[in-house]
């Protein structure tokens, strides 16, 4: 499922490239979605990061409910959760609205 990158305009990418940086670290997310609300490049990155948060809490809850046998899986996907961040943090910063690899469009909008 590969969605199209969406594109915008290069003020508005200059302008809020460090609040969509902070979308991609844990609850920090909520920073661009009040503080940019009329950009959609922060807003886009935003969604991003929120999607990003709520597997992260996924991830909390399988690993709390996994025996400690089972702890290594809980790790790999804590390394699955912090490359997605990386992607998205590398895509703010190149000044992309790419969709992150698989739980992309868990938060879709109109851009």
């Amino acid at each position: 499922m590969n969605q199209p990158e969406v594109v915008f305009d290069s003020a508005d990418v200059e302008k809020n490239k460090v609040l969509a940086v902070l979308a991609y670290i844990w609850i920090l997310f909520l920073i661009p979605l009040f503080a940019a609300k009329d950009s959609a490049y922060a807003r886009f990155h935003a969604l991003q990061g929120a999607a990003l948060f709520v597997v992260g809490v996924g991830v909390s809850i399988v690993e709390w409910i996994l025996p400690y046998s089972l702890s290594i899986l809980g790790r790999l996907l804590w390394l699955g959760v912090l490359a997605l961040a990386i992607i998205g943090i590398i895509n703010a910063i190149q000044g992309r609205g790419r969709a992150l690899p698989v739980i992309g469009g868990l938060f879709q909008s109109k851009f």
